[in-house]
């Protein structure tokens, strides 16, 4: 009877013994650290930038900010926070109650998901992170976005949101392509560099995975045995980053990063001077600030995906040489140095992003779609038939003689980029005003223009008797 017993219940030991093992694994303890790493990252980033926004731009116009909530206004977002937190959900009454109440997850979601193919260090990223389509994959994920944005403003039931949600599926697709068209650059490089001495691949054979292309940018250094310097530069070869061969692409792609998160000057779809809000009106407390946060947390992925595409990834002096070391406390130290320099330049990326929003005021309609269509795609495809041409005159030379022209092209191409913009917006703004201008001079009598003392309109003569 005894040995009936234990072979009965002898499974059931197998069986937790087995769930043991499976949760004392070394691969099951990395996602646990790299999930709960991505998730804090999110969900603290945003609270970190919107107190950033607020200092970096009150600096910017020589203000103070936010300056009465804990110290020097630290706990500023921390209070908002608690707001949202507690602040009544209002629903519509007649509005499409299944769209209006997961619209804001479809929106938030593929910000958690794109974070899946971007290691935040060499130990910290999902178990098989290095996916080999990963660059696909962001792509896929960042057009759930659009849907999320429709849904809010069709389920809102409210002509503004709609009209906000339908100019940010223009928006968010027309500027798509262009972006989609900076990574080609970048991976016909990886396909120069592969097989290549002291590159990873094999020859000819380019890589559409982040951490692979952040390896091409960083597998330049060959160890010479001197300790300070291979401390500093094995794995951290910056003059290799592709933002110095493809400086074009990393402006086009950072354009239509913007564009991809509805930030200024690409900020129409909300457009507060005339949607009110667009496709975030009905919407309040948690439900709004899903949309707020995922706002947010696409400006770290652009940044983020910028950063492993042309300046290296989490790559910095001492990383590799740490990791590399057997005793667990030094590869501790490596994977916490690769942590502090990736956030450090997707922080660095995301203070552009604010910067932009102090100093250049919204675009019109015509404005943003004219730049996506007639300006970012035939530039696009401009340095993809350029950077196939170099390759194919230079195929014969070293890899180094090919770098060195493609990269005297695109700083020159970078110059005229600059030019030509300012060339077209000067042109589209006289051709938005000339309507106006023509109506004032066909005006009889014309209208005089106030007279001006040092740039500043002098004070009109009132008649004798009349009171200000």
């Amino acid at each position: 009877m005894f040995a009936m017993i234990v072979a009965e219940t002898a499974p059931w030991y197998q069986w937790a013994a087995d769930l043991w093992k499976g949760i004392a694994d070394w691969n099951f303890l990395q996602f646990v650290v790299a999930f709960l790493t991505i998730f804090g990252f999110i969900l603290t980033s945003a609270t970190i930038l919107v107190l950033a926004e607020r200092k970096v731009i009150a600096w910017m116009q020589d203000r103070e900010g936010p300056l009465h909530t804990g110290p020097w206004g630290l706990l500023q977002s921390v209070a908002d926070v608690g707001k949202l937190l507690l602040k009544e959900d209002i629903r519509v009454k007649h509005a499409d109650k299944l769209m209006f109440l997961l619209s804001p997850a479809v929106f938030m979601a593929p910000v958690i998901a794109a974070f899946a193919v971007l290691p935040f260090s060499p130990y910290i990223q999902l178990p098989g992170g290095a996916l080999t389509t990963g660059l696909v994959f962001l792509v896929a994920m960042s057009s759930i976005d659009v849907i999320g944005v429709i849904m809010a403003g069709w389920g809102s039931n409210n002509k503004y949101s709609l009209i906000g949600g339908l100019r940010s599926a223009a928006q968010m697709i027309s500027y798509e392509l262009p972006l989609v068209l900076a990574f080609v650059g970048v991976i016909m490089l990886t396909s120069v560099l592969a097989g290549q001495p002291g590159f990873p691949g094999q020859s000819g054979i380019g890589s559409i995975a982040p951490y692979q292309i952040m390896q091409f940018q960083n597998s330049a250094w060959h160890h010479t045995g001197i300790g300070i310097l291979d401390f500093i530069f094995q794995g951290f070869t910056p003059w290799s980053w592709f933002f110095l061969f493809q400086p074009l692409m990393l402006i086009i792609y950072y354009t239509c990063g913007l564009a991809e998160t509805n930030r200024a000057p690409f900020d129409l779809p909300e457009a507060e001077s005339e949607l009110v809000a667009g496709y975030m009106t009905e919407y309040s407390g948690m439900r709004w600030a899903m949309f707020f946060l995922g706002e947010y947390g696409n400006m770290t992925i652009a940044s983020a995906v910028a950063s492993y595409l042309f300046l290296g990834g989490f790559a910095g002096p001492g990383v590799s040489w740490l990791t590399a070391q057997g005793p667990l406390l030094w590869g501790f130290v490596g994977n916490i140095l690769a942590l502090g320099y990736f956030v450090f330049k997707i922080y660095g990326l995301c203070f552009v992003f604010i910067w932009i929003r102090a100093t250049l005021p919204r675009l019109r309609a015509d404005q943003l779609m004219q730049f996506a269509w007639l300006i970012l795609m035939p530039v696009t495809l401009a340095n993809i038939l350029v950077t196939g041409l170099v390759y194919f005159l230079t195929s014969a030379l070293p890899t180094w003689v090919f770098l060195t022209v493609l990269a005297a092209i695109n700083w020159a191409s970078v110059f005229g980029f600059i030019w030509l913009v300012g060339r077209v917006t000067t042109s589209t703004t006289r051709h938005a005003q000339a309507p106006a201008i023509r109506a004032q001079l066909r005006a009889k009598p014309a209208i005089p223009a106030p007279a001006l003392r040092d740039g500043v309109p002098a004070r009109v003569a009132l008649p004798a008797g009349s009171h200000e």
